[in-house]
């Protein structure tokens, strides 16, 4: 039986995981233009602050999830078209640059925990974020960030096979174009995912 979003949600099993929302993937310059522009449609970073803060007021774990690539490429991936055109593209994802922290909109709270990923598509790839998650005494990760195409999707199936529920706002995650994301959106992510709003999980969190 499908619970209540309230009741999915409660701040006492539940994190919420930034996933790639991060300068250099949705802000500009960015190493995925398009992509970018698309979180700037849907007024993606405002919407992340807004569940960042009102997470952080009751008392709801929040992860930022970020990808960097060493300048020497060691331990990257190179096994997919996505990784090389990343690494062709004019901004770095370095270690310690501008790139690869938190937009200051959403900031990152001294209770917040920053998990960064140097391989794999997604945030539950090679990270310590499951175990870290399971510690917290979580079971809905609330995810939201980049991209529909793979890394959301990843997360999403990801969560899922690990046993998690998992919440995702529609209008907290963007993928390129507009209306593929929309669609994997409602004929894919909506069968494993409790598709929502930024508005309704901020409700449940009042």
């Amino acid at each position: 039986m499908a619970l209540d979003l309230a009741t999915l949600v409660a701040p006492t099993h539940t994190a919420l995981v930034l996933q790639e929302v991060q300068n250099g993937v949705v802000g500009e310059p960015s190493a995925l233009p398009a992509l970018a522009d698309a979180c700037r449609a849907v007024d993606l970073v405002p919407h992340c602050a807004a569940l960042a803060a009102r997470a952080r007021e009751v008392g709801v774990p929040v992860l930022h999830c970020t990808a960097e690539t060493r300048g020497d490429l060691r331990g990257a991936n190179r096994n997919a078209r996505l990784f090389m055109g990343v690494l062709k593209a004019p901004v770095r994802l370095l270690p310690g640059s501008d790139a690869v922290q938190v937009p200051a909109e959403i900031g990152v709270a001294a209770d917040d925990i920053v998990l960064p990923r140097y391989h794999g598509l997604g945030p539950l790839t090679g990270t310590q974020l499951d175990s870290i998650l399971r510690n917290l005494g979580v079971t809905t990760i609330v995810g939201v960030g980049v991209s529909v195409n793979i890394g959301m999707t990843d997360f999403a199936f990801s969560a899922v096979n690990h046993g998690y529920q998992f919440v995702m706002p529609r209008d907290a995650v963007a993928g390129v174009p507009a209306d593929y994301a929309r669609d994997v959106i409602d004929q894919t992510l909506s069968l494993v995912a409790t598709v929502t709003t930024t508005a309704a999980v901020l409700d449940a969190w009042a």
